[in-house]
């Protein structure tokens, strides 16, 4: 976002950094207890009237406890300035705390001043459930364009509704600087995973064809991916549920690249060991260039020899790897990888090996990472993938998995119970898509969530995140998930939500 010019004084507008005059303040222990109201109410506002009409009950009793509150902090300060400053709110210049409870409302309400381009909102006098209705109701609905034009759009529309109780400010510019920054962010993971699938399509094909891959684009490519987790690890890893089907075998070495990335981050792996790791994770599965692709993808069940000649990628990676060491320097770690991504914490699976060996930590965190995302992804021969919350009891309790437990459970606490990208029913009838793991280790079954339909099956885009963990005023949560669903039954592009 950019800097916006303060509204005209005929639309409501007032410059972002003008004094307030002052009443007869309360402490700032006060205003985070009457703030804290203040934004619950505002937020249970936010949601009754996009639900439901004006004079619906639920509305009209949201927003009498709305004004109730504005009303009484108004004509107790003589000043209501709620303003929104990166991912914080403040109330007549008092930073509201944000914890686990409120981090729903916080994001909510965060969002929508965002959408709309308006950073401040103050209330000039007592207002009105009409004022409030017309206000959330078009702060809802921004106009298109950029901050500066979305925000005079709402302060035309507002002054068009004769509601003339609200001043708006745009964000500052140091607001604006943050937000800009994340945008670049996200674009910067999307770049660096489309970058990333473009180059090992071109190694592998270069394989096919019996050509030299260029080794300095694969080493690129694991520095930006090492780079990105380092520094932003959220958006590459939902960048993850963009598994095409046609382009598996690309996207599946990119993916178990993340993966692995950044479950050694959580490892604490130097950056030259996650650089060793990625480059091992990418060309895991190399050695599938030298099966024939009638094989590979045949969609009904292998034949002995078939499978035989499947079970012989590891090695044959190994071989490929050992001629592009040759060349240029490819870490002795990729070879083993490649070699062991197969094998079981008891050396069992294939290749076999010779001699006693010891499974390296690389291949046994590679496993982890190619065994999640192979059963969770479509393929020739599995048209409909497992669900992410299915896969990880499956690694968790199943023995024959022969993965290594403490890894898996590490794996757990990065990706959540529920994965980035599971679509959950929740006990509202709505419909959301995991955002992230809760950062609270105690709430690892209620991640933090984006809903994308309503209780009436009307689908929502982009979406609102809530925190899983947010309770009502008696002490009982809000929404608990019941079951996973399948996002095709519901025509819902899982991808569309993190791109």
């Amino acid at each position: 976002m950019t800097s916006a010019q303060p509204i005209p004084a005929a639309m409501g507008g007032f410059a972002p950094n003008a004094q307030p005059e002052i009443g007869e303040r309360g402490g700032d222990g006060f205003i985070r207890k009457v703030g804290r109201e203040l934004l619950m109410a505002l937020y249970g506002a936010l949601r009754t009237v996009k639900m439901y009409p004006p004079d619906n009950p639920v509305v009209q009793k949201t927003m009498e406890e709305l004004v109730r509150i504005a009303n009484d902090l108004w004509r107790r300060e003589r000043d209501v300035d709620i303003r929104v400053t990166g991912e914080f709110i403040f109330i007549n210049g008092t930073r509201l705390r944000l914890d686990l409870d409120n981090y729903a409302t916080f994001s909510r309400i965060i969002s929508a001043f965002r959408e709309s381009g308006a950073g401040v909102c103050r209330l000039r006098a007592d207002t009105t459930m009409r004022d409030w209705v017309v206000f959330l109701t078009l702060l809802q609905q921004p106009e298109s364009g950029d901050p500066d034009t979305r925000l005079h759009a709402l302060g035309g529309n507002l002054s068009d509704a004769s509601v003339t109780v609200f001043e708006l400010g745009p964000f500052s510019a140091a607001d604006a600087a943050d937000a800009a920054s994340q945008v670049q962010a996200k674009e910067a993971a999307k770049r660096t995973y489309a970058q990333s699938v473009s180059v090992t399509k071109d190694v592998i094909n270069s394989v096919r064809m019996g050509r030299s891959p260029n080794i300095k684009k694969i080493k690129r490519v694991v520095q930006g991916i090492v780079d990105q987790i380092l520094n932003e690890e959220t958006s590459l890893i939902g960048l993850t549920t963009l598994r095409d089907y046609d382009e598996y075998t690309f996207t599946h070495s990119v993916n178990v690249c993340i993966f692995s990335v950044a479950l050694g981050r959580k490892l604490g792996l130097t950056r030259l060991q996650l650089y060793d790791l990625g480059v091992g994770a990418l060309m895991h599965d190399v050695g599938k260039a030298r099966v024939p692709l009638d094989i590979l993808n045949k969609p009904g069940s292998l034949t002995e020899d078939e499978w035989r000649t499947v079970c012989n990628h590891p090695w044959l990676g190994v071989l490929q790897l050992f001629q592009m060491r040759g060349q240029n320097d490819i870490p002795y770690r990729a070879m083993v990888v490649a070699f062991e991504h197969h094998k079981k914490t008891d050396l069992s699976g294939y290749p076999r090996h010779v001699r006693p060996r010891e499974m390296s930590i690389y291949s046994k965190v590679v496993a982890v990472s190619d065994g999640f995302d192979a059963a969770t992804s479509r393929r020739a021969y599995q048209t409909i993938p497992l669900s992410p919350a299915d896969v990880l009891q499956e690694m968790r309790i199943n023995p024959r998995r022969g993965m290594d437990q403490v890894l898996v459970k590490a794996f757990m606490s990065l990706v959540g119970h529920y994965p980035v990208g599971t679509l959950v029913v929740l006990d509202t009838f709505e419909l959301a898509l995991v955002h992230g793991a809760n950062p609270s280790p105690d709430a690892i079954s209620r991640p933090i969530v984006k809903i994308v339909s309503d209780e009436r099956g009307n689908v929502l885009f982009p979406g609102t995140l809530v925190d899983l963990t947010e309770r009502d005023a008696g002490g009982v949560f809000k929404r608990t998930i019941i079951k996973v669903g399948d996002p095709d039954r519901y025509g819902i592009r899982v991808s569309d939500y993190y791109i």
